[in-house]
């Protein structure tokens, strides 16, 4: 079969070693979505409420390759709420002490 369809036989072993990888690797990759919302939120709060640096710094700091679909910014609360691939995350400041907090 190796000798009559080499390219298929290649594509089969890489497909196998792919699917080795992916199930070595599950827990990893449903935690995935998860970070993308979370680390948006919680460094965004940090930037912005405990450095104190303004609304387009902390915008480019968290910039990510992969997008947030949702963010909004409440200084009332002091509070900062992210969505991105399905998962929302919302992180608030404390205080001077405790600083950002993230909420799921």
């Amino acid at each position: 079969m190796i000798r009559r369809r080499p390219f298929a036989s290649v594509f089969v072993l890489l497909l196998l070693a792919l699917s080795g990888w992916v199930w070595h690797e599950r827990v990893n990759l449903q935690a995935f979505p998860d970070i993308i919302a979370a680390y948006t939120a919680k460094e965004y709060c940090s930037c912005r409420y405990v450095a104190k640096n303004p609304v387009e710094y902390c915008r480019g700091y968290v910039k990510q390759y992969v997008p947030v679909s949702a963010f909004s910014d409440n200084p009332g609360r002091t509070e900062v709420t992210a969505s991105g691939l399905g998962r929302t995350h919302s992180a608030r400041w404390l205080g001077e002490r405790e600083g950002c907090r993230l909420f799921p």
